[in-house]
């Protein structure tokens, strides 16, 4: 038998073929190789290890005439799944079950007015299955379990992201602002109400002129000593609260973010329970409430404005687990180092950040699912006589879905690492805020990679992901708003850049950051171990590319640390310093990012003990972080950490990767475990599929075809 011809019939079989010094390592399933590949296998066998030192993905290991994704999984696939999963398997099951019974088809073509109710029935229907408390103190319903909470409102995201961001809104937005923000007193009287839904309510933050700006919002709450009351206004038009979910049609109460005023002086901003509609849903006097409109997507979420004239309510209503007014108008508050008492609130808006983050990663995931599963079933050109080559075997496909499949790996086990974190320290009841950086960082990165992931997916479906039945359309549309919302991308990305900045400079003599400031330049390449050009197999060594991206994040910082103080040297206000220094900022924060979620990833690769499965990890490991690189080459390369000729074998071997996790590609998007009820896309069945029209609601749908028809067949 001939080299190539071993390399065909492997890859039929499904066996892979990788080199580990002077031995062969084999994997496919049990009986796969002949006696006659075995033989052939021992003969050729120094051929093959010299091939695939050159070429990870030699001509003819992957044969355009037989589909890869029909071939068994190298790996187990329920082993992975297991592992992405840990321990909430079952509690994810259990709130599958309950959106089983959920048709978000026929909700999303129901007037705007209906799709809200529909939705908030289903919210009450998980809440009455104890889903929306799960955080909450066992006394009031839930069980204390923050973890447990972040996997529910990731999977009901699964399913519809209007209902997603309803749940998130009452149980853990309203709901944990008086959980995180209130004293015993108002856990009494209504936690349990807001976590089984008895009692709707929305969280009323922003405002029309200070989207991001929180500490200068408008709204004031006066202390009235003589009647123990708080009353509350809008000083203009444009201080009201905006795009509160829940606001318009649903909620009962809400929290409301106002600075307090007590004799004219101002305490900052603080929390109040605010009455906004009574029981019949009528507003209550001094209180105007608006309907924001048609959205582009999340239209099952009922946005609403809020402005107030004069709404007193009980000087109990002030959320004081932090600071307090005293019947005689003394201000308490438990931060005796000075810190403003409004830095101390925003950890009720972490937890938010960070279980949209994993949200919108069942997008990413979704998308990828449909892409990848259509891409290798559907079938384009080819050799005459021959069957037609399927998407998912050109390189320009792999291209699309490869590097961001295991992107979403990547982000998922950083963000299951930061969600255990934020969990921990919450239950505890800790502070998170150390957590503000970190978690404003994952946000933009994860919400831009899912709009990213989405666009790609429905373009690598062609016409067949513009149709809406499968669900592109929708995927993009809900998601748009995410990348703006809990908090802008951008200004989230500078956040952590002037934190890291900040925490950085206060080191003694800027002595880490000189540090890394001589290590700019070739020489301190070298000094850094990410310099010279080393063979191939050196790009995949998990310890050279954790010093890459360390060692970018270490130049971009030390750099911007030099603009800036630059600047506020020469006498410019560090505010204004910043603003020119703005697109620095970004680059830091995206660096810090990348190396945190890198970090992640070989965490979990190097604690994965099962074979090959640690094999096909490292796969995506490897083609995440070199694609990465190579996305910011030219950075690389005008800072001397790579040479064009380094930058080249970069780029052939992310091609090569792409090959490689192609051929697992399937069985991968298979371990996010999405039941096809939550996908709804045809395409993504087991047969390829074709436009029909229905002819109960005459909509055109997508209906199953044989596997191998092809365009010219139609």
């Amino acid at each position: 038998m001939r080299l190539a011809e071993l390399l065909s019939e492997t890859t039929r079989q499904g066996v892979h073929l990788s080199s580990d010094g002077e031995q062969l390592r084999i994997r496919g399933p049990k009986g796969a190789l002949t006696p006659e590949m075995l033989a052939a296998l021992t003969q050729l066998k120094p051929e093959l290890l010299e091939l695939l030192r050159t070429d990870p993905q030699p001509p003819g290991a992957t044969s355009p005439n037989t589909p890869i994704a029909e071939t068994m999984p190298v790996f187990d696939v329920a082993a992975l799944t297991r592992l992405l999963e840990d321990d909430r398997q079952p509690l994810r099951d259990s709130v599958l079950g309950v959106l089983r019974e959920f048709d978000a088809d026929r909700a999303r073509r129901l007037d705007r007015s209906a799709y809200r109710r529909q939705v908030f029935d289903w919210c009450r229907q998980l809440a009455d299955q104890g889903f929306g408390a799960v955080a909450f103190p066992p006394e009031y319903g839930g069980r204390a379990d923050t973890r447990a909470f972040l996997t529910v409102v990731e999977t009901v995201c699964c399913h519809d992201f209007s209902l997603g961001v309803t749940f998130g809104v009452q149980f853990g937005l309203f709901g944990a602002s008086i959980h995180r923000l209130g004293s015993r007193a108002h856990h009494e009287e209504y936690l349990a109400a807001a976590g089984s839904l008895e009692l709707p309510g929305c969280l009323a933050v922003t405002e029309t002129a200070h989207g991001s700006d929180l500490a200068r919002l408008e709204t004031v709450a006066r202390f009235d000593r003589g009647r123990q009351q708080f009353v509350l206004d809008t000083p203009r038009e444009e201080a009201g609260k905006d795009y509160i979910g829940n606001a318009a049609e649903r909620a009962q109460m809400a929290t409301v973010f106002a600075q307090l005023e007590i004799d004219s002086v101002s305490r900052g901003v603080h929390a109040f329970l605010v009455p906004i509609r009574n029981a019949r849903g009528e507003a209550r006097p001094g209180v105007r409430i608006e309907d924001c409109g048609e959205k582009v997507g999340l239209n099952g979420v009922d946005n609403g404005r809020l402005w107030f004239d004069g709404v007193r309510i009980p000087r109990e209503n002030l959320l004081d687990r932090f600071a307090g007014v005293e019947a005689d108008g003394g201000y308490t508050h438990s931060r005796p180092d000075g810190t403003p008492h409004f830095s101390t609130q925003l950890g009720v808006l972490l937890g938010p950040r960070l279980g949209l983050s994993l949200a919108v990663q069942s997008a990413s995931k979704s998308a990828l699912t449909i892409a990848v599963l259509y891409g290798s079933r559907r079938h384009q050109f080819g050799v005459a006589d021959r069957p037609e080559t399927p998407l998912l075997d050109y390189l320009t496909h792999q291209r699309r879905l490869m590097p961001r499949l295991a992107a979403t790996y990547a982000l998922h086990f950083a963000l299951d690492r930061m969600a255990a974190r934020y969990a921990s320290i919450v239950d505890e009841q800790e502070d998170p805020r150390g957590l503000e950086g970190p978690i404003a960082g994952i946000k933009a990165y994860t919400t831009w990679h899912a709009t990213d992931t989405v666009r790609s997916c429905r373009e690598a479906c062609g016409s067949q992901g513009y149709l809406a039945a499968n669900q592109f359309a929708a995927l993009g549309a809900d998601t748009d708003v995410f990348p703006t919302f809990e908090g802008d991308n951008t200004v989230l990305m500078q956040v952590l850049a002037r934190k890291l900045l900040t925490d950085h400079g206060r080191l003694e003599e800027y002595s880490w950051l000189d540090e890394a400031s001589r290590d700019a330049g070739p020489e301190g390449t070298a000094r850094s171990g990410i310099g010279g050009d080393e063979d191939a197999a050196s790009l995949l060594d998990s310890g050279y590319q954790l010093r890459t991206m360390a060692w970018r994040e270490r130049r971009l910082l030390s750099s911007l640390n030099a603009r800036v103080r630059r600047r506020t040297e020469a006498g410019m206000e560090v505010h204004y310093a910043v603003i020119e220094c703005q697109d620095h900022l970004l680059s830091v924060a995206n660096a810090h990012v990348e190396r945190l979620v890198l970090e992640r990833f070989t965490e979990a690769v190097d604690r994965c003990r099962e074979e090959p499965l640690r094999g096909v990890l490292a796969e995506l490991r490897d083609l995440w972080a070199l694609w990465r690189i190579e996305t910011d080459r030219g950075w690389f390369l005008e800072n001397g950490a790579i040479t064009p000729a380094r930058s080249e074998e970069i780029r052939r071997l992310v091609n090569r990767l792409c090959g490689r996790v192609r051929r697992n590609a399937v069985p991968l998007v298979r371990a996010f475990d999405i039941p096809d009820f939550c996908l709804r896309a045809p395409i993504a069945l087991d047969d390829h599929c074709g436009p029909t029209r229905d002819p109960a609601d005459g909509l055109v749908r997508t209906t199953p075809l044989r596997a191998a028809t092809s365009d010219r067949e139609r």
